[in-house]
């Protein structure tokens, strides 16, 4: 156990508060979430994290600042060897050169970005020829982005299900899309990743909600740049079942995002023990991005806190 009437170790975890404007130093402590106490298994402060864990541009704004590059940097010196940015295709092109730059400056990985996500719109299960013309469209503009940023990941949602078609018939609609949307993006080496969200919280009326049905369209476009990003948050509403899905469909993983459940803040807060999930995900030597698709349990820079130890508990199996 820690003992912490050490002098010599309380003034260096003092040092570290006062250089780093956060105190990373106190993931030696036992971290405590909502109704629980965990044992910390002790770790240098600053080690980089076993797995790559993404936070989103944002999450240490109290603490980093609102520039871009000051986010990723101190990212870097918490331990971080990636990050993830969903609206990378919304920003200007000087913004995202920015980012990708410092990024592979750090050494770090970005994860995929969204290139198609509209929830309102009855899209790819639709084999109508204008809405094949607004995915060439946005396939090309994907292209263009893997050209200035070398991004390898582009993060698809097939839209809403149709209530007046049968669903098979959606079904080999979304194979097909899927499949002539690979034939514009994949000479790039742009990849493609499919999410299921799930229908009973956040996104009631969308086609794709599980990872059995993801896997379906995966096997069936048939194309190795087309994968699975497994958002954790969303399965354990939809599915649950989560090492054994995650086994079943290993091959067709892109990528995954987390979030506790309920209330899809940092792991520890809910009822998912990412703590076995991120051992299991280890094993398999897993080396994809882990995108930090969550809030904060609390506010500020206690806020921020209370993420890098969550992280920290979990990766320390």
């Amino acid at each position: 156990m820690y003992n912490f009437k050490n002098s010599n170790m309380e003034n260096r975890r003092n040092f570290i508060r006062k250089a780093f404007g956060i105190a990373v130093g106190s993931s030696m402590i036992p971290y405590t979430g909502s109704a629980k106490t965990f044992k910390y298994i002790r770790q240098p402060e600053n080690k980089p994290f076993r797995l790559k864990y993404a936070p989103p541009f944002g999450m240490f704004k109290e603490s980093a600042g609102s520039d871009l590059v000051d986010q990723i940097r101190f990212c870097k010196d918490n331990g971080f060897r990636a990050m993830f940015d969903n609206n990378l295709a919304k920003r200007d092109v000087s913004d995202q050169e920015k980012i990708v730059n410092e990024i592979t400056r750090q050494g770090m990985e970005l994860g995929p970005f969204v290139l198609y996500a509209d929830f309102k719109v009855k899209s790819f299960v639709s084999s109508d020829p204008a809405i094949r013309e607004m995915l060439v469209k946005i396939m090309k503009e994907g292209v263009e982005i893997r050209k200035r940023t070398d991004m390898k990941w582009a993060l698809i949602v097939p839209g809403r299900y149709d209530e007046g078609l049968e669903w098979d018939y959606q079904t080999a609609n979304v194979i097909d899309n899927l499949k002539f949307c690979c034939d514009i993006v994949e000479p790039s080496g742009l990849n493609i990743v499919i999410e299921p969200l799930n229908a009973w919280t956040d996104h009631p009326g969308l086609f794709l909600t599980k990872i059995s049905q993801a896997y379906q369209i995966c096997k069936a476009v048939n194309r190795p740049i087309c994968k699975i990003v497994n958002d954790i948050y969303h399965q354990q509403i939809t599915e649950g079942n989560i090492i054994p899905n995650i086994d079943r469909v290993w091959d067709y993983i892109g990528a995954f995002h987390v979030g506790d459940n309920p209330g899809r803040k940092e792991p520890t807060t809910g009822e998912i023990n990412y703590r076995n999930i991120f051992k299991h995900l280890f094993n398999k030597n897993y080396q994809g991005t882990i995108c930090m698709e969550h809030g904060k349990s609390l506010q500020g820079i206690d806020g921020e806190k209370a993420v890098i130890k969550a992280y920290r508990y979990c990766d320390g199996f």
